[in-house]
């Protein structure tokens, strides 16, 4: 594949910012994604909060932080996402 068709594909992986909620487990943080969402019946925006099981190789990242994460391919059971960068300590 050329330069030029690579450069044109969108962006197959998605990408999230949360906030780190645990970090207790070895190369691995549980981060908390809030999204404001309309209300499917109200359309009143509400907040959705989901939790991710990220794969930190370095363990880079503390309880608290806001950090980018980037969806990959299955790691194990529960994660398939891994941290990009640390945004805030």
């Amino acid at each position: 594949m050329s330069e030029t068709q690579q450069d044109s594909r969108p962006h197959l992986r998605k990408t999230r910012v949360g906030v780190v909620v645990s970090d207790k487990m070895n190369k691995t943080i549980v981060v908390e994604h809030v999204a404001r969402v309309p209300h499917p019946a109200f359309k009143k925006i509400v907040k959705k909060s989901k939790k991710y099981y990220v794969h930190d190789e370095n363990g880079e990242a503390a309880v608290g932080d806001k950090v980018r994460i980037v969806e990959t391919k299955p790691i194990s059971k529960l994660k398939c996402w891994k941290l990009a960068e640390v945004l805030s300590h």
